[in-house]
């Protein structure tokens, strides 16, 4: 869970409360674009020039993973053009694909390869995205997410966030000798990076949305939590004033400049809102007597939803930020928390549970209907990618935790990558800056 109140939050027993629509996910999404993404030739390449790097493999696991493409199992090919002119696009229609998406890799002197992808429309019979890269072999990998996202905005009319990046927590060892690690890896869960190495207990990351930042709570000075500020290129980080009691679960404004987070320094846990820089004093956004914690912004940056038991169970709420009394949003099951809100303002993401185990669901703002995405038995921490596509949340495996998504339009679901060590509390990056 992304607060320090979680355990407190599990412990509220149930009341009753009003009915909410809730629809059990129980296949793929019906609605899903068929795609052939052949693999990528090599042109003119002696023996060993060939990369490490499955580029065609990349783009297709990325696609497959936001729920709104359906690729074809490659084996089914009936050829693997990497030219326009080498496509027979009756054989793709045969196969029931909308888009061909081919390629061609050539080496080039010094470690560097020019790169080419054309997106075919199979029905019209013609090219509808395509362009030519030179790149090193280190930068094959973000090529293949970069090209990811130019076909899911060419046929989506939205960017996909696959060049993006998550932040989580790892845990190694056991007793004297456990070590948190904070994160940092790219949106499939590769290449990760260590952050911040702490002997104490790392909670709730939280990305700015310029993505040079992250926020976080360490109990690093001992039992009284602290919130930091740390500029993930340089590692310079600072910590925000501290108060008696609680500090925690920060939360990004969408401009940048304001920090939602959760403090118990007048008794209860309430929300308040901080500035990043702790220049000023902190402004108070719910006084109850229960625990509100939790906070998160919607997109415009005038609501914040948080977690409350202020009804008699966990249930997630809404407040004006300009002030306004607290709205319940969540009717359905005994226990709703740490909320994320899509990018798109359009759904709203939590950990779930009606009778027993965890789930990730879903709540449509527009239309009330709450979808149940996950199988569980223990989900938690869900995040929304930048495409408002997918979700990343951490669940149990047994013996440990491990990164996994879950698309918001269906039930595809699956590990980003092998983790040896527990993880959780993901928080998906911002799309990278057009500068």
């Amino acid at each position: 869970m992304k607060s320090l109140i979680a355990a407190l939050l599990l412990a509220v027993l149930a009341l009753p409360a009003a009915a909410q629509v809730r629809i059990e996910i129980s296949g793929g999404e019906a609605a899903a674009l068929p795609i052939a993404v052949v693999p990528f030739q090599m042109q003119d390449a002696a023996e060993g020039d060939a990369p490490d790097v499955d580029l065609a493999g990349i783009i297709r696991d990325n696609l497959f993973r936001s729920g709104l493409f359906a690729p074809l199992d490659p084996d089914n090919h009936l050829s693997q053009p990497s030219r326009l002119e080498q496509v027979r696009f009756q054989n793709w229609r045969a196969l029931g694909a909308d888009t061909v998406l081919i390629g061609r890799i050539t080496p080039l002197d010094g470690d560097a390869y020019r790169v080419r992808y054309e997106l075919l429309d199979v029905y019209a019979g013609e090219r509808i995205a395509g362009q030519r890269f030179r790149v090193t072999s280190a930068g094959l990998r973000n090529l293949a997410h970069t090209i990811s996202d130019q076909v899911f905005e060419t046929l989506i009319g939205r960017p996909g966030g696959f060049n993006t990046r998550i932040a989580y927590v790892e845990e190694t060892g056991t007793g004297d000798e456990r070590s948190h690690r904070l994160m940092v890896a790219e949106a499939d869960g590769h290449r990760p990076q260590t952050i911040l190495t702490s002997s104490e207990p790392i909670l709730s990351p939280d990305w700015s949305p310029d993505g040079e930042r992250i926020a976080y709570v360490s109990l690093e000075s001992g039992r009284q939590s602290q919130i930091y500020v740390q500029n993930v290129a340089t590692g310079e980080r600072t910590a925000l004033p501290s108060f008696d009691g609680i500090n925690s679960a920060p939360a990004w404004s969408p401009d940048g400049e304001r920090l939602a987070v959760t403090l118990s320094r007048d008794g209860n846990p309430d929300v308040f809102i901080l500035d990043p820089d702790g220049d000023a004093d902190p402004r108070p956004i719910t006084r109850h007597f229960g625990i509100d914690t939790e906070p998160a912004w919607s997109p415009d940056g005038e609501t914040l939803y948080f977690t409350s038991n202020r009804g008699g169970s966990p249930q997630i709420y809404r407040q004006p930020v300009s002030g306004g009394d607290a709205e319940r949003v969540t009717f359905d099951g005994n226990y709703n928390a740490s909320p994320s809100v899509s990018p798109n303002g359009r759904f709203l993401t939590f950990a779930h549970q009606r009778d027993e185990g965890f789930q990730i669901a879903v709540l449509d703002l527009e239309d009330d209907i709450m979808r149940v995405l996950t199988d569980g038995p223990l989900d938690e921490s869900p995040s929304f990618s930048a495409s408002s596509s997918m979700i990343a949340y951490t669940r149990d495996t047994g013996d440990a935790t491990e990164l996994a998504t879950v698309s918001v339009f269906g039930r595809v679901q699956g590990e980003l990558t092998e983790f040896d060590n527990t993880v959780r509390e993901p928080d998906w990056g911002p799309l990278p800056s057009a500068d």
